[in-house]
């Protein structure tokens, strides 16, 4: 097994450390990510010891996307796709060990194989739903603001500096 080189393990727990590190303020409230991503990176051009800083996410909420209907059909189909995929990667897998034409069939039996279980794994798996679920979705977390909190201690430094901070 590897490890990062000593450098990188001291940086992470530097990082690890100043996770748990006591009091922290925050220094600047911002309505989108990217901004308080600038403001570290103003921060870290000015020399500020950036690992004692956090980007923190306040008034999360959940979101889930309707991507669609989710029939029985197309829950075979979407199986179908997966169990093809992965049947075709233990065909080469196993292919690796055949020569010639016995290598495409075991190709193709793995495909067809995994086209097949995949087909009837996915319709079994929507049809058990009982009609409870009959959508797809994409879930995601989503903060309502994001603060820049630093450590007590370097507070009043990423003030002055954020000061200095222009407008977008």
């Amino acid at each position: 097994m590897r490890h990062p080189p000593v450098r990188a393990r001291s940086a992470i727990l530097s990082c690890m450390e100043a996770s748990t590190a006591g009091a922290r303020t925050t220094v600047a409230t911002y309505d989108g990510y990217r901004e308080a991503e600038r403001a570290v990176d103003f921060l870290s051009d000015r020399g500020f010891p950036v690992e004692r800083a956090a980007i923190v996410g306040t008034g999360l909420k959940t979101v889930e996307q309707i991507a669609g209907r989710l029939t029985t059909g197309r829950a075979a189909l979407v199986g179908a796709g997966q169990g093809a995929m992965i049947g075709l990667l233990f065909g080469l897998l196993f292919g690796l060990f055949f020569e010639g034409p016995a290598f495409f069939g075991v190709l193709l039996y793995g495909l067809v194989a995994g086209l097949l279980f995949g087909a009837a794994f996915g319709a079994i798996a929507q049809a058990a739903q009982g009609g409870r679920r009959d959508f797809a979705s994409v879930r995601s977390m989503q903060a309502e603001r994001y603060e820049v909190q630093v450590d007590h201690e370097v507070s009043a430094q990423a003030k002055q500096l954020l000061a200095e901070l222009p407008a977008a």
